[in-house]
């Protein structure tokens, strides 16, 4: 967004090469995303196919190593500027966000050169898409309630995977799915102990893609729910040691989180700026909206409210990209940005009057994707008893 867009606090998080691919997205999203989107909408996912087109403007492979295809840049400010733009255009790319900013963390810091070779070649060029199931139909902030199980097999070779898993984001299209499955049982000192995490192969005979979700909000994000009957998962796709996959779990948590907070504050400066571009055309008693004095106090307010979450995202987008971002500062950051875009997506579309509850208008799209964003990644609630924690309460 530029600088008038998302008001006036200087910024010096992104640099000339970020400005630069911010252009070349901003056009892309225009020619291949708007234009079809309410299609994709009305279908409730994004074609499978646009996803090699994502890989082809290079977005999958900017935090791979060149080696593996990719541009070798350690940065996730690439990924906010995405963020940015999709949601100043009103759109989404569906849920090949997880792959990403879910599924590569997780691959760079466990898989063995054998793995990478074998995974990250197909992960750059789409032509294998990732997904992660922790969530169960019985669990959802407690991970260590899970009951998918995998047993290793007599001979050694493969694991033998069963349970089931939902909310699973990218679940309809995913190629590959990072399971969370209970190798050993918990013990009494430690529940947390004995989960492994497993690079699954969807074509594996036994698993399957249960309903797509009919959600409130994210249309056009496939969210699944998974089943697993005695999938045979060879011992190769073992991400990271057996049994400590609950603390890789909890690694990977402060970068999901901070995606989540500067995703919300992304969608709460794209409100102010549909809300502006309305009340601006919009004409009532003679005058348009604009003129009236409530108008612009509450835009002006949820304005105020933007800015400060863009610099609590970019304090975090820092700080993860030196590898300093703490859970708590993480959870912190979710908290505030996604408490912050509820209130000014709410007002936004209030000043939008009855078209802003219809579906055609971005903001009414946007209030209702926005909901997730104090759920998913840990509950406003869950981030709350973080931050408490690390006061010493």
């Amino acid at each position: 967004m530029s600088q008038a867009e998302v008001g006036a606090v200087r910024r010096t998080v992104f640099s000339e090469d970020h400005e630069a691919f911010r252009e070349t997205l901003r056009a892309f999203i225009e020619a291949e995303v708007v234009p079809v989107y309410d299609e994709w909408f009305a279908a409730g996912q994004v074609p499978r196919d646009f996803y090699y087109k994502l890989a082809e403007l290079g977005v999958f492979g900017i935090r791979v190593d060149e080696e593996f295809g990719g541009a070798g840049i350690d940065s996730y400010k690439f990924e906010a500027v995405m963020y940015e733009e999709t949601a100043r255009a009103g759109v989404s790319f569906g849920g090949s966000g997880v792959h990403v900013l879910l599924g590569l963390p997780y691959i760079k810091a466990l898989a063995t050169d054998e793995q990478k070779k074998r995974f990250l070649p197909k992960f750059v060029s789409g032509e294998e898409m990732w997904a992660l199931a922790m969530t169960e139909p019985g669990t959802g902030s407690d991970l260590a309630g899970m009951k998918t199980t995998a047993k290793l097999s007599e001979d050694g070779t493969h694991y033998v995977l069963n349970g089931a898993k939902t909310f699973i984001t990218g679940g309809v299209h995913a190629d590959r799915v990072i399971v969370c499955a209970r190798t050993s049982a918990a013990t009494a000192e430690d529940r947390r102990f004995g989960i492994s995490l497993f690079a699954v192969d969807t074509k594996a005979e036994g698993y399957s893609v249960g309903r797509k979700l009919d959600k409130l909000g994210l249309k056009t994000s496939d969210t699944a729910e998974l089943a697993f009957v005695d999938v045979r998962v060879p011992v190769e796709d073992l991400l990271g040691e057996e049994n400590k996959g609950f603390s890789y779990l909890g690694g990977n948590l402060p970068s999901e989180r901070w995606g989540i907070a500067f995703g919300a504050y992304a969608q709460a400066a794209a409100a102010v700026r549909f809300a502006k571009e309305y009340v601006l055309e919009r004409t009532v008693f003679g005058k348009p909206v604009s003129h009236f004095q409530n108008t612009k106090f509450e835009l002006a307010a949820c304005q105020a409210e933007v800015d400060a979450a863009q610099a609590v995202a970019d304090r975090a987008l820092e700080a993860l990209d030196q590898g300093e971002l703490s859970p708590a500062e993480a959870a912190s950051a979710k908290l505030f940005c996604t408490e912050v875009a509820h209130r000014v997506i709410d007002r936004c579309l209030q000043l939008h009057g009855g078209y802003g509850f219809m579906n055609e208008y971005p903001i009414a799209r946007l209030y209702a994707d926005n909901r997730v964003n104090r759920i998913y990644g840990g509950t406003s609630e869950i981030m709350k008893s973080i931050i408490a924690k690390n006061m010493g309460l």
